[in-house]
């Protein structure tokens, strides 16, 4: 058995590619609109491939069907929980499989071994990967894989704030404005501005970032800005996987600016996190997510996911009176609040 365990996870990289693959075929979007359980030559004709391919068809199937993304009976195929979440219209996760899977970003784990041994202190990964170029200069360079990763976010933010929203409805009570920071093209605070109308909500994101919001969109204003500099003024500040991106001293800073932005109020002031805690969560699938981020983290920004002690570091070096941690809901991510 411990062959196979090194034979498996030594070819795990395959379903990452597999699951691409259906989200680049829109196997979930072809089973939805079929309606019933779909044969595999049905599935085959409506993408449409050559009659010869049906049965590696049929093979890429076995193994989706294996890792649970798609199930199967006598009739055909059927869409699981995993795979509705490949919908266009439900979040759209295959945008996120499709973003992580690109060249650019593979390229960087190749490196791993080679940083280990002969990277540079303070480098990163992707900087040996990339002629010593940070990783956030990539989308500037390749407006495509920007695109790919706004959607990415966007997707993975979609049904992780609707779950945050039907979950913890009273960390908006009494509070009449919010900042999204770093909060790409908007689509929390949409969600958060739905439920809670009553939010004056603004999003902070880089110039380039949220020149893709949808600006006719009412329901939230856009500043273009960088956090690291300045965060305009609010009753409360949204944080969404987003200080897992930064080094301690720079979330220190991000949230010392949150601090100082914060509009005074009898009470309900607050700063609010939704990331990773690494030793919060006793689900083993969320675990090992969480040991995946932290990975990706570490060599795409030189940055990691955080245990509850660094957590708490940070916190209070920024100068924060108290915070509270409420139990997990959101898979693999907990809320946090701050307080002044």
């Amino acid at each position: 058995m411990e062959l196979t365990s090194v034979l498996n996870q030594s070819l795990t990289y395959i379903s990452s590619f597999a699951l691409k693959c259906a989200a680049d075929l829109d196997i979930s979007g072809r089973i939805q609109a079929y309606g019933r359980p779909m044969p595999l030559n049905e599935l085959a004709r409506s993408i449409p491939i050559s009659p010869e391919k049906d049965m590696m068809l049929g093979r890429l199937m076995a193994l989706l069907v294996q890792k649970e993304v798609f199930a199967q009976d006598e009739a055909g195929y059927v869409l699981t929980p995993v795979s509705k979440l490949l919908l266009t219209e439900h979040s759209n996760m295959g945008a996120f499989a499709r973003y992580i899977t690109q060249p650019p970003l593979t390229k960087v784990m190749c490196a791993m071994g080679e940083w280990f041994k002969e990277g540079a202190a303070g480098s990163t990964v992707y900087m040996m990967a990339n002629d010593g170029k940070p990783s956030w200069d990539l989308f500037k360079e390749n407006p495509q894989l920007g695109k790919l990763f706004n959607e990415a976010m966007t997707s993975h933010c979609k049904q992780q704030m609707r779950d945050f929203a039907k979950s913890y409805p009273h960390i908006f009570d009494g509070l009449n404005s919010l900042v999204d920071v770093g909060g790409n093209t908007g689509t929390a605070v949409k969600i958060i501005a739905e439920d809670f109308p009553f939010l004056r909500c603004t999003v902070l994101d880089l110039p380039h970032v949220v020149a893709e919001a949808n600006l006719e969109d009412d329901s939230f204003n856009v500043v273009a800005g960088n956090m690291l500099e300045q965060i305009p003024p609010a009753e409360a500040f949204l944080i969404k996987n987003v200080l897992h991106d930064w080094r301690d001293e720079d979330c220190v800073g991000i949230l010392k600016r949150c601090k100082e932005a914060i509009e005074p109020r009898k009470d309900g002031s607050k700063v609010i996190i939704v990331d990773i805690i690494q030793d919060f969560n006793n689900n083993p699938k969320a675990i090992e997510t969480g040991h995946l981020l932290d990975i990706l983290m570490m060599c795409n920004h030189g940055s990691k996911e955080r245990t509850k002690q660094e957590w708490h570091d940070i916190i209070l070096g920024a100068g924060y009176s108290s915070y509270k941690i409420h139990p997990t809901q959101l898979g693999v991510d907990c809320v946090m609040e701050l307080y002044p």
